[in-house]
């Protein structure tokens, strides 16, 4: 592993004068500088979605496409800059009495900050979110480094690292301990960025179950300090990445949620879009190609330290359960703060292409479908989406990407948990609904069944209470599925409690209809079990 030499002054030593150093980046002073695009608001009714662009938000700026002439070293600023040109006083510039212009220039600026409200405002002033929306030079963004270093910046990325608490890396040091010694470690990190010494460690590789499956999923986590120092990338890169995304993309994006995504899904589907590419990227962040996401980066940064900050991430290495340190040769570790928007920025060119050739795609993340009116179109979006894909570097899964005609009935498609499908029984025959996926719902059983064991010692009051949340929070994300799904999920939670009461009664065996009598559905409710069902009930009646 790497160590880091630093001039440290909270070390008290010169442990080696570090020579070939980068030049510093040159401070803006007022923090002007450069930088992203607000999505959607939280997902309301669920229904259709009209598929043009936003008005809260400014519109996405595909790549190639013109840009303003000013520079981020002129960001809102007078001096001017090389290449730049300066701005004309007020009062030269506009007729009139100046005095009557200030408070339309006022709510122009205030319009701007609402529609970046996400973003960091130690990091993005009102002047650099002027520059953000007309645009800079070139579409490349300089001097961002000395922003990344700051420590009102680290100190904000710390806050959000703290909040989100999480596990310890390599190093074994927890956010608890950080804390105890906040400002120092702060104060270590802001010198070793300005000193161009720092060196991320190793991030800890664990391997997580899959949710309904038994495969499972390795997960990097980095050390605190190093989730500081990404958080701080994030907040200087996030507006500039997130002016130039698309709109038919969602995951890990200010403002927008996965619900956002499933309404989109649903609107298109009753607009006909009934023939459906169900596509699935096969190991997608283990398999980025690090040459070809870090010139995606240079298409809006040209920071060298920076570039080289985010390298130095994405080739940190892994440490296996073994204790043995593994080469970082592609992808993007999940678990690490910046790899989301990485992520993104990777396959934001697929959105775009998408969207030139008329195809409806909606994505979250590396999950994606595209919709399309007839078998035709479906077959050329998946032609067209297998060609981006191989010269990306990556791989199409060929079990799970398929087309799937929604028009027949019984026939269906799983999207971020849901599965949407035709009815094809019931009074609700040949209709369009969604319900849990199968892996969603053993996913919840899995969670549940630990709780809810015959031989446990809790109460059943206790047993209740500690079931609530779990359930809740499965509802509020599942809470647009066909009834029945959640009222077959009810049947089940209940049948466990009344197996677990026959065994205490000294019965064995499954429950029957004694049980179903002597613990009703009434006596459950009465004890605050949580249902689904009247869950769902509430939800209508407050739509209505």
């Amino acid at each position: 592993m790497a160590k880091s030499h630093c001039n440290n002054p909270l070390l008290g030593v010169n442990e080696h004068q570090q020579t070939n150093r980068p030049a510093r980046a040159t401070s803006n002073g007022d923090g002007a500088g450069d930088g992203g695009v607000v999505g959607s608001g939280m997902l309301g009714t669920y229904g259709a979605v009209s598929g043009e662009a936003r008005q809260d938000r400014p519109a996405a700026v595909p790549p190639g496409a013109a840009q303003s002439l000013r520079s981020s070293d002129d960001a809102g600023n007078d001096r001017g800059a090389k290449g730049g040109r300066k701005e004309e006083p007020v009062w030269l510039t506009r007729q009139g009495n100046p005095a009557a212009q200030v408070p339309e220039k006022d709510k122009q600026a205030a319009e701007v900050r609402a529609r970046w409200a996400w973003a960091e405002p130690t990091v993005w002033t009102d002047r650099m979110l002027d520059t953000l929306e007309r645009g800079i030079k070139g579409g490349c963004w300089f001097s961002l480094i000395d922003k990344v270093m700051r420590m009102d910046v680290l100190r904000a990325s710390w806050k959000k690292v703290a909040a989100n608490k999480g596990a310890a890396g390599i190093d074994r040091r927890t956010v608890g301990d950080f804390s105890k010694r906040e400002e120092e470690e702060l104060t270590r990190l802001a010198h070793e960025l300005k000193e161009g010494c720092y060196q991320p460690r190793a991030v800890r590789r664990v391997l997580i179950p899959k949710p309904g499956s038994a495969e499972k999923r390795p997960l990097g986590i980095p050390c605190v300090r190093d989730r500081v120092v990404q958080g701080a990338l994030r907040l200087v890169l996030e507006p500039i990445f997130e002016r130039a995304f698309a709109e038919q993309s969602y995951g890990f994006r200010p403002r927008r949620s996965a619900h956002d995504a499933l309404r989109r899904v649903d609107g298109l589907l009753n607009d006909g879009h009934t023939w459906v590419v169900d596509a699935d990227l096969k190991s997608y962040f283990d398999t980025i190609p690090h040459d070809k996401l870090l010139a995606k980066v240079r298409e809006h940064v040209a920071d060298g330290r920076v570039l080289a900050l985010i390298e130095s991430f994405l080739k940190q290495g892994v440490m296996n359960g073994a204790g043995e340190w593994e080469p970082s040769e592609g992808g993007t570790p999940q678990g690490g703060v910046l790899s989301p928007l990485l992520a993104n920025l990777y396959l934001n060119g697929l959105d775009h292409e998408m969207a030139r050739a008329g195809v409806e795609m909606v994505r979250y993340a590396d999950d994606f479908v595209c919709l399309c009116k007839d078998e035709a179109s479906a077959r050329a979006a998946l032609e067209k989406v297998a060609q981006w894909v191989a010269e990306a570097g990556l791989t199409l899964h060929p079990e799970k990407t398929r087309i799937v005609d929604l028009g027949q009935l019984g026939a269906g498609f799983d999207f971020l948990g849901y599965h949407f499908y035709r009815s094809k029984q019931g009074r609700m025959k040949g209709r369009l609904r969604r319900r849990p996926r199968i892996k969603s719902v053993q996913a919840l059983k899995a969670r549940l069944k630990p709780l809810m064991k015959r031989n446990n010692g809790r109460s059943l009051e206790a047993i209740i209470a500690l079931l609530r949340p779990v359930m809740h929070g499965w509802f509020e994300y599942f809470r647009h599925s066909a009834l029945p799904s959640l009222r077959q999920m009810d049947g089940w939670v209940r049948g466990r409690l009344r197996s677990m009461q026959r065994k205490r009664h000294g019965r064995r065996g499954r429950a029957h209809v004694r049980e179903n009598v002597q613990w009703s559905n009434a006596f459950f409710d009465g004890l605050g079990l949580f249902s689904l069902e009247q869950a769902w009930y509430r939800r209508v009646r407050s739509h209505a």
